[in-house]
C-alpha cells in the first residue's frame, strides 16, 4: 500500500488524496510510480474534487462519479504528450496538457501551489523522455555507422579493344600514261643514237622529221 503522507506537503486534500491513490495503486505498472499529485480546489462546495496524478509514465486525470461512489480514471502517455503549462487565475490555477493529437486537456481551480510542483514535475518527465529519445537516436546512428562497411569506388574497366581492325587501304601503283607514237619514235631513235648506231647528223635529221610530223 502507498503511503499517502508524502502527497500532502502542498495542503491537497487528505480524503481525495487517500480515495485516488487507493484506486491508482491497482492500475499502476511494473516499474511505475506516482510522483505528485494535485486535488482541484473550487471556490464553492468541493465534494468532488477532480485529481491529477503524475507518474514516471504518463498523467492520470482521477474524475469522481456517482456522488463520489465511483472513480473515472483517464489517462495519457507520455511519448503522447506534446507539452504541458499552467496558467494562474483569481481562483487557483488551469493545468494545460497539449496532447500531440487531439483537443487540449484543461483542469480548472487547481490550488496555485500545486499547479507549479505539478508543471515541474510534469516537465522534468517530458525533458527525460526527449533525452532518452536523442541518446537512442546516437546510438542507432552509431551503429548503423559500425556495420555499415565503407565500399571504395569501382575502377573504371579500361575500354575494350576492337575485336578486328580493318587492314589499311593498300596503295596502288601509279599507272604510267602510254607514250604516244612520236615519243616512242624519239626514245628509240636517242637509243640508237647512244649506241653509236647512227651519226650525230642521221640523228639531229631524223629528229627533225620527226618532230615536224606533229
Amino acid at each position: 500500500m502507498i503511503s499517502i503522507d508524502r502527497f500532502l506537503s502542498d495542503e491537497q486534500d487528505p480524503k481525495a488524496v487517500e480515495k485516488v491513490i487507493g484506486k491508482l495503486n491497482d492500475l499502476l505498472t511494473s516499474n511505475e510510480e506516482i510522483l505528485y499529485l494535485a486535488v482541484q480546489k473550487k471556490p464553492a462546495v468541493n465534494l468532488l474534487p477532480d485529481s491529477i496524478a503524475i507518474t514516471n509514465k504518463r498523467i492520470f486525470y482521477c474524475e469522481p462519479g456517482n456522488l463520489g461512489l465511483t472513480m473515472n480514471f483517464k489517462d495519457i502517455s507520455w511519448k503522447n504528450v506534446k507539452e504541458v503549462s499552467f496558467k494562474e487565475e483569481f481562483f487557483g490555477s488551469k493545468f494545460i496538457c497539449v496532447p500531440q493529437q487531439g483537443e487540449n486537456i484543461v483542469t480548472e481551480f487547481i490550488p496555485k501551489v500545486q499547479a507549479r510542483r505539478l508543471n515541474q514535475a510534469a516537465n522534468e518527465q517530458l525533458e527525460q523522455l526527449r533525452e532518452r529519445a536523442r541518446l537512442e537516436q546516437i546510438e542507432e546512428k552509431r551503429q548503423v555507422e559500425t556495420v555499415t562497411p565503407v565500399v571504395p569506388e569501382p575502377t573504371p574497366a579500361p575500354a575494350p579493344e576492337p575485336l578486328y581492325t580493318p587492314p589499311a587501304p593498300a596503295t596502288l601503283p601509279a599507272q604510267e600514261e602510254p607514250e604516244d607514237e612520236a615519243t616512242s619514235k624519239l626514245r628509240k631513235l636517242k637509243t640508237l643514237f647512244d649506241k653509236h648506231l647512227i651519226t650525230q647528223e642521221e640523228y639531229d635529221a631524223k629528229k627533225a622529221d620527226i618532230l615536224n610530223s606533229l
